[in-house]
This record gives structure tokens, sequence and C-alpha cells, in this order.
């Protein structure tokens, strides 16, 4: 359980940080918005070793799944647009994928 809390909160800082970067390259934002998208990306990163894993690829693969469904809630609640029956059917295959990583009977 605590490994998935990890998971949601490093993907709301990745894609915040993230964000920074579109918002000041795409958007015409401040550069100053980097300041904070570099603060939260560094979160990100930190957070991630937290996860309780063997393996550091295993954990950034099954992180992936909570990845995916975060930047779809960030689209509907941040950007306005509501996801589509193929988003969300990607998202559910995405999260049984990092289920089968996160939660199988690994060798090593």
């Amino acid at each position: 359980m605590q490994s998935i809390l990890v998971y949601i909160a490093a993907a709301l800082a990745e894609i915040a940080g993230c964000f920074a970067f579109w918002a000041w390259l795409r958007m015409d934002k401040s550069m100053l918005w980097l300041i904070p998208g570099t603060g939260s990306l560094l979160l990100f990163a930190w957070l991630l070793t937290l996860v309780d894993a063997a393996a550091a690829g295993r954990a950034y693969a099954a992180y992936g799944g909570v990845y995916i469904s975060s930047a779809l809630l960030w689209l509907w609640l941040v950007e306005g647009v509501r996801p589509d029956r193929w988003d969300t059917a990607g998202v559910a295959l995405s999260l049984v994928g990092a289920g089968i990583i996160l939660f199988g009977p690994h060798r090593a």
C-alpha cells in the first residue's frame, strides 16, 4: 500500500514538473516556471527511490501504469479535456500490467 501512495505522489510531482516546462515552452509562460518545475522533478526522482522494490527497473516499470492514470486525470482536471473510452481502456490495461509487475512473485 505504501508503494502505491509513493507512486501517486511521484506521478503528481513528475506531471507538475513536466507541465512547468510545457507552460514555459508551449504556453509562453515566464521562465520562472522552471524553478518549481525543476524542484518538482527532483522530488519525483527522490520519491521513486522510496518504493519497496529489489531493482530500480522494476520499480520504474510498475510506476508506468500509475503515471498513465495520473496523466489522464491531469488532462481532465487541469486541462479540461475529458478522457474518452480509448483513454480509459488504455489506463485499465496499464494498471493491470503495473499490478502484475509490482505484485507478481519475482525470483529476484
